[in-house]
């Protein structure tokens, strides 16, 4: 699998960079490469009343802004605050299955929450989020299992708590996604 990393807007090279490598990381037989293209934050998207992005119309825009891209997968990533109808935010969408998914590093920096500045805790929830987001791009399934990484994330306490990996349940489905037989 290829897949391709477009920044939405400006963002810090280190975390691309992590994000980059816990995809290839966490997904066998892939290769992973940050986009020179950025996209700019569709206006359009925007909910003032809210001060958050609708993240399904910047999804659809990630779409149309990458026609005719090589990569079999393109995780969007953006710094600005994410939601979806009937909840206060999202981490992150993604098309299930589907070819494109979108990430807010927004509320993963741990000064949201009040805390100090820590870009280790900062970059694995980051890594976390992409690969749950293209673990549905994949066809998977929220799971229910706590630990694995496509349990649903309510809060960034679910984040912290799950694993950088699929349950023995999920990692299979994996496996099927990228057309890998089970060894």
């Amino acid at each position: 699998m290829k897949i391709a990393i477009l920044r939405i807007g400006p963002l810090d090279a280190d975390v691309l960079e992590e994000i980059q490598g816990g995809l290839c990381g966490v997904f066998p037989e892939t290769a992973c490469l940050v986009l020179d293209d950025v996209m700019p934050m569709p206006e359009d998207a925007y909910n003032a009343a809210r001060r958050q992005y609708y993240s399904s119309s910047v999804l659809s825009k990630i779409e149309d802004f990458l026609k005719g891209s090589v990569a079999d997968r393109v995780l969007g990533i953006t710094g600005e605050d994410l939601y979806v109808p009937r909840l206060n935010f999202v981490f992150g969408e993604a098309q299930c299955p589907g070819k494109v998914a979108i990430i807010s590093l927004h509320r993963l920096k741990p000064e949201f929450y009040g805390q100090p500045p820590d870009g280790e805790l900062f970059f694995g929830r980051s890594v976390k989020e992409a690969v749950h987001e293209i673990g549905h791009t994949l066809g998977l399934r929220h799971c229910h299992n706590p630990r694995c990484i496509m349990f649903f994330s309510n809060s960034i306490l679910d984040t912290d708590r799950k694993d950088l990996a699929f349950c023995e349940g999920c990692y299979p489905l994996v496996l099927k996604g990228l057309g890998i037989k089970a060894r």
